[in-house]
């Protein structure tokens, strides 16, 4: 007689609660925790509230009365910035969970909650300051109901990108309101149905970082030949990896100080060795990253142009703020050097903010005899933005197990080998 595998017995589920309970919870929920005269809620409150005013003269004077966009800079650092490179940063989510997964990566598993999190506010932030843009901005349903849909453009392509992959990582992410909730039926739906989000969200992801970067191949003519490439689309993927991986380890040391009360034992023990990890795989990208822009000026013969200021400054760019935080990821690497390890990632985050700035702005028709500037109120807007986000995001990890362990009765059973008889 055998017996099969047997598994460790977890708590009982909650009762399912009913919606005067989830009611009163949420109200209960949304009261502040902890000070709220602080400088930094005071700084970004004055911020937000500023920014209001200057949206309510925007959206009812046009886009010229707060920025410095026109006919032949229609892209300026609200879309340079907050969207281009926005998403970039976002992309250590399609990665982390491709890891997870796909792969059984388990010793990143810690980290992919809060990963997905970070990315799914950045896409609904940085769409959402993407209607900030739009000289018509009630027009951004013609892709889903509009009568010209645009099958054609590269924008239609990415339109739908972007709103199926916040679907996505809204699923991805949606067990952890579950839990948050008690409510433990939604929470087994749900986590049935991760892999095929996953599974979306890495195809979608892939596609949407190679779509922003196609958008430029229609501007040969305006950008200056050092950033133009016909490899962009690639080119955005790839950085898209190391700098999605940095912004999740510069955004991992800060959590670990900053909500120590709510990180779990396991992040903390598996902390250095996802740091050593995260820094390989930016290492190796980063290598190809600077391969294929040496051989993209290889193959359209454009040395000479890094005897000009525009030269120099690319240099600065591709050496500074690639080159060097590759050898330094390198390095730390191999002496467990994790202090090297968050510089280099803080030098690729600035390097893939100049690179989406400088394709979309500075490298964008640099003959022009008036060249593009933002006014202070298009920064002020986009320091607003910032801030909205991290308050949703310091509200949610302060109350949903994000850094913190699930509920024990949402953690997955263990299997224990029974003895055979």
């Amino acid at each position: 007689m055998s017996s099969g595998i047997a598994s460790i017995n977890r708590p009982a589920a909650p009762p399912q609660p009913t919606g005067r309970e989830v009611w009163a919870f949420l109200k209960k929920e949304f009261r502040p925790k902890g000070a709220v005269m602080t400088p930094f809620n005071i700084i970004s409150g004055l911020t937000v509230l500023l920014a209001v005013v200057l949206l309510a003269i925007r959206f009812t004077r046009g886009l010229a009365s707060i920025t410095n966009l026109s006919q032949q800079f229609p892209w300026g650092l609200w879309i340079g910035f907050d969207v281009m490179t926005g998403v970039a940063f976002a992309g250590g989510a399609y990665v982390l969970t491709f890891m997870v997964y796909i792969l059984n990566m388990e010793k990143y598993r810690p980290i992919v909650r809060v990963t997905v999190l970070n990315a799914f506010l950045a896409y609904v932030f940085y769409a959402g300051a993407l209607l900030l843009d739009l000289g018509r901005p009630w027009n951004v349903f013609n892709p889903i109901i509009g009568n010209s849909f645009g099958l054609s453009s590269v924008l239609f392509l990415v339109a739908w990108h972007f709103m199926l992959y916040m679907l996505a990582a809204f699923m991805e992410f949606a067990p952890a309101a579950a839990e948050w909730l008690g409510m433990a039926r939604l929470r087994k739906l749900l986590g049935a149905m991760t892999l095929g989000a996953v599974i979306f969200g890495v195809t979608l992801s892939t596609l949407h970082q190679s779509g922003l970067g196609a958008l430029f191949m229609m501007a040969k003519d305006k950008i200056f030949p050092l950033w133009y490439s016909e490899y962009i689309p690639v080119l955005f993927v790839v950085s898209s990896v190391f700098a999605g991986l940095s912004m999740v380890i510069f955004e991992g040391s800060i959590s670990q100080r900053v909500f120590i009360n709510r990180v779990s034992e396991s992040i903390k023990k598996s902390h250095n060795a996802i740091l050593i990890g995260l820094a390989r795989i930016c290492a190796a990208t980063m290598f190809l990253y600077l391969f294929l822009k040496v051989l993209d000026v290889t193959h359209t013969q454009s040395w000479g142009y890094l005897f000009t200021p525009m030269g120099f400054w690319w240099a600065m760019e591709v050496g500074f703020f690639v080159a060097v935080p590759m050898v330094f990821f390198t390095v730390s690497v191999r002496n467990r050097n994790y202090r090297l390890i968050r510089i280099a990632a803080i030098m690729t985050l600035i390097g893939i903010i100049l690179n989406r700035l400088n394709l979309s702005v500075f490298a964008f028709r640099p003959d022009a005899a008036v060249h593009y500037m933002p006014s202070w109120m298009e920064v002020e807007v986009t320091f607003a933005v910032i801030f909205v986000e991290i308050w949703v995001y310091r509200w949610i990890i302060n109350r949903l197990p994000v850094l913190s362990d699930p509920p024990a009765w949402a953690k997955e059973p263990e299997p224990v080998a029974a003895a055979t008889a």
